[in-house]
């Protein structure tokens, strides 16, 4: 029998063994630990550390972007893949960066943890065909995966950027072969074992189905002739301990008398026996059965041997595989918080030849916001994400930061946005300031920022966060009181301080939230003094907070200190939660004891307690003068931002102002075009109704009267007067061509200008020799032709400026004049329609509509426009606008549309 290419000859002709590539180095899973020693205590150390700075929390953020159950299973185990180093950390960044470039992710559905599996197989037990399918089905889709990112890389024109993603994958062996086997041998639609699988399968199976059709065939003529002999109601033929057999009355039992009864119904009437002639074919199909069973168990055992077999190359392949999976699970996640890359300041280790610009700072970062916190604000966006939203141009500086919009508005937004600058050389930062000011709250975010670094992710700040990478993040925050170890809180405090002291290297963060507290001031001050310059010695950099000012006055005998302080409000008595660099920030306990309510005698006898504890008498100065700098920043910060409002207001007004200047030239056009057009349709109506005329005339001339034919003439000729006087344009403008060449306005008269759409003006300057004049139109100064002006009617002084305020009193639509005893026209400014003197209307129910217009009009400054834009529909919304113009106290008048505002009514609000 000739087979596939994909059998080989075995005991049963089964499979080609598997080509087998390269082993591929495990390089993921030294990743999943954060421990880079095996000292219990260290360890110990670590995970406090861990759960201090709540990085599983992080790690479950994550969790919720990942793709499958392991990237799932390890991102909320808080065992995500960190560098152990700064180029390994550089690797996961940019992985995480090609990820994010990716417009579309790769598909991870079909793809399961199958390491189960695998250690079923090698164990020696058989597996199902699901689970072998689960096999296959993971393999092809891990190759497929590798497949895409491939066909992203050839069909770029900076294939680069996708190496990191393939670098994972490049050299991995994908188990093609297994996979063939795998689909050659089961039908994982159908979950059966196919007959191909094998020779003795496919020849089982062949002989199996050749038994089967004789023994139907035999059965079907015995139950037939059981029927005709009235021995059945109708032909049955049915299994009985697995043996074939027919129905058979218990009355006519004589018509097998060498039949074996098998079974009986449960009333005793109806027997089923296996007639003498099906014996054989009987036993014959239960032998076949059993053979049929014993190989495919062969088979399933020999797969699964296969399996086993290429455990190790499998299990690599689930390792890479959720490599990449946590790759676009970081990108996803950077995306959801705006993140952008940061970059290592490595000139701190030794052997590194990179330069960097603004080397003066070794971090660097701007505006980053505790991940934790920021979640709350973001957690609407997380459900409308979409992973690689961006493009190159989005990018920005490549660092992958979105443009935000958010970011920009509010002093005190949340969480409020923090900056890092700590100097090149600076090892110590000491930060002083008032409790609940966001001491505690700024170390953590920058721990929490060394590990997300570390870890490949991005961070939630602006510009280009610079940081260096630290061996290991070492934290005493919160208090360490224990009753069982009996430990008081200065015990606690200061031992965990010890075993930080222990395990720091030259590369470690190590970040102490009140240092030397708990204890003698005197004593505490010293202790903590003696541990900051131990630190010095032997960290990267040192971040602790405290109270003491001696310890913020280390900065002036040691350039290895630096001060910072959170900066707190005199005026309303509460911390902005910024960070102040090279500053000294006071605790204001004082103050805020005053403001709680603090009995006013017991607070002046703290601050003269205060005045004799001071070391010098210019403290007093010193805090008059740094409240008074911080007022004056304050009032100069509100001032600007004031400015740039009114700034940007007045610029969209401009451009909104130009836009429809511009546009003015276009609609005139447009309007002339449409009037030709009435104008035309006119004339063809007209010519229409004369024809129709003429032929019903010469109709009834031809049967009338000669004593009614002067009279038929007259009827025809009135009736075409009347079509012609029906048709002829009325003037807008009464007055006489000689009246308009002789007509010179005066200074300071108010005038129509026919560019303006006939609406009113006011002459700017005395008329000269040349054929222009300026006018003012609102706060609008521009030069027009004469002949473009006309003279304002003595009733028309008091009527509503604009294009249409003829054509509404033509039409008897103007509804509202100005108050009875307003003899003088309020100045309502330039008539431009702009954004924010615009109400839509349009789409909107009637009850939706006026609530919103009533809105409107009720936030309209004095003597203001308004338009309201109602459409052209079924004039339902157009209705309930007018009566509500009609009726409102603050609308002086109206004007309904007209013809350069089409579907628009014109509001004039006092």
């Amino acid at each position: 029998m000739q087979l596939s290419s994909c059998t080989i000859s075995c005991s049963r002709k089964l499979f080609i063994s598997p080509n087998k590539s390269s082993k591929p180095k495990p390089f993921s899973k030294r990743w999943l630990c954060l421990t880079i020693s095996n000292s219990a205590e260290f360890n110990s150390l670590e995970s406090e550390t861990l759960k201090t700075l709540e990085w599983s929390s992080v790690c479950k953020q994550v969790a919720a972007f990942t793709s499958t159950s392991m990237g799932s299973s390890v991102a909320n185990n808080a065992r995500f893949p960190v560098g152990r180093s700064p180029q390994e950390s550089q690797m996961l960044l940019d992985q995480t960066t090609a990820a994010r470039l990716i417009s579309r992710p790769p598909d991870f559905s079909e793809i399961e943890d199958i390491s189960e599996i695998v250690a079923v197989a090698s164990s020696g037990q058989l597996l199902t065909i699901r689970e072998l399918c689960t096999v296959r089905r993971t393999l092809k889709a891990v190759r497929e995966v590798f497949q895409y990112l491939e066909q992203l890389a050839s069909d770029s024109n900076n294939p680069e950027r996708y190496s990191p993603l393939l670098e994972i994958l490049q050299h991995c062996n994908f188990q093609v072969g297994l996979e063939q086997k795998i689909e050659f041998c089961i039908d994982c639609k159908l979950s059966v074992i196919l007959d191909r699988a094998s020779e003795e399968l496919e020849i089982i199976r062949s002989e199996r189905k050749r038994n089967i059709e004789n023994l139907d065939s035999l059965l079907r003529e015995v139950s037939s002739r059981i029927f005709h002999a009235g021995g059945i109601d109708r032909p049955l033929i049915t299994q009985r301990r697995s043996r074939m057999c027919v129905g058979i009355r218990a009355s006519h039992r004589y018509l097998l008398p060498d039949g074996i009864i098998l079974n009986v119904s449960s009333s005793g009437a109806t027997y089923f026996m296996e007639p003498k002639e099906a014996i054989d074919l009987n036993n014959m199909e239960v032998r076949l059965s059993n053979s049929e069973k014993t190989e495919e168990r062969a088979i399933l055992s020999l797969l699964a041997s296969e399996i086993a077999n290429s455990k190790q190359e499998i299990n690599d392949l689930l390792d890479k595989i959720l490599e990449v999976d946590l790759a676009f699970a970081r990108a996803a996640y950077a995306q959801w918080l705006n993140g952008v890359c940061p970059t290592f300041s490595l000139s701190n280790f030794e052997g590194c030849d990179s330069v960097e610009e603004n080397n003066d700072l070794t971090v660097n970062i701007d505006g980053i916001r505790h991940p934790l916190l920021l979640e709350s604000s973001l957690k609407n966006f997380k459900d409308g994400l979409a992973l690689g939203c961006v493009n190159d141009a989005d990018m920005g500086n490549g660092n992958g930061a979105l443009k935000s919009k958010s970011m920009s508005k509010g002093t005190y937004e949340f969480p409020v946005p923090v900056d890092f600058k700590i100097r090149q050389g600076t090892r110590v930062v000491v930060i002083s300031g008032p409790n609940t000011g966001g001491k505690t709250a700024s170390m953590k975010t920058l721990g929490l920022a060394s590990l997300m670094s570390k870890a490949g992710m991005h961070l939630p700040a602006q510009n280009c966060p610079k940081l260096p990478w630290f061996d290991v993040i070492l934290a005493d925050i919160g208090d360490h009181q224990s009753l069982e170890q009996n430990l008081s809180t200065f015990s606690g405090h200061i031992s965990r301080i010890c075993k930080i002291l222990e395990v720091a290297s030259k590369q470690s963060l190590v970040l102490i939230d009140e240092i030397g507290s708990g204890t003698d001031p005197s004593e505490g001050v010293a202790l903590s003094t003696s541990i900051l310059q131990y630190l010095k010695e032997r960290v990267n950099v040192a971040v602790v907070t405290t109270h003491y000012a001696d310890l913020s006055r280390m900065k002036e005998k040691d350039i290895g200190f630096d001060n910072a302080a959170m900066e707190f409000s005199l005026e309303t008595l509460q911390p902005t939660y910024k960070i102040l660099w090279g500053s000294t920030g006071d605790s204001n306990a004082l103050n805020i004891a005053q403001s709680i309510g603090f009995d006013r005698n017991i607070i002046d006898r703290a601050h003269t307690w205060v005045e004799k504890l001071k070391p010098e008498q210019q403290q007093e100065r010193r805090g008059m003068l740094y409240q008074s700098l911080q007022e004056e920043r304050n009032r100069l910060k509100t001032q600007a931002e004031k400015a740039a409002s009114i700034h940007a207001e007045i610029l969209n007004t401009y451009y909104e102002i130009q836009d429809e200047a511009e546009d003015l030239d276009k609609r005139e056009m447009e309007l002339m075009a449409k009037e030709a057009q009435l104008v035309q349709q006119e004339l063809m109506d007209a010519r229409s109704q004369i024809e129709t005329l003429i032929q019903k005339f010469e109709k009834q001339l031809k049967i009338a009267d000669r004593d009614k034919l002067s009279s038929l003439i007259r009827e025809t000729e009135s009736a075409i007067a009347s079509i012609v006087k029906a048709h002829t344009p009325a003037e807008s403008f009464p007055i006489s061509e000689a009246d308009r060449a002789s007509y010179t306005p005066q200074l300071g008269e108010q005038v129509r200008v026919k560019g303006l759409g006939g609406k009113l003006a006011t002459v700017a300057e005395s008329p000269g020799n040349d054929d222009t004049i300026l006018v003012q139109y609102g706060k609008v100064k521009v030069r027009v032709k004469k002949s473009s002006i006309r003279a304002v009617p003595s009733s028309g002084k008091n009527v509503v400026t604009g294009s249409s305020a003829l054509q509404g009193r033509q039409n008897g639509e103007l509804r509202r004049n100005s108050e009875t005893n307003s003899n003088i026209e309020p100045s309502y400014g330039p008539v431009v329609r702009t954004s924010k003197n615009t109400v839509d209307l349009r789409g909107m129910r009637l009850k939706e509509a006026s609530i919103k217009l009533e809105m409107a009009i009720t936030e309209c400054r004095p003597y203001s426009v308004l338009f309201i834009v109602h459409g052209m529909g079924t004039g339902a919304i157009k209705e309930r606008a007018l009566e509500i113009l009609r009726n409102h106290p603050r609308v002086a008048n109206y004007e309904p549309e007209n013809p350069m505002n089409y579907g628009c009514t014109i509001a004039y609000v006092k």
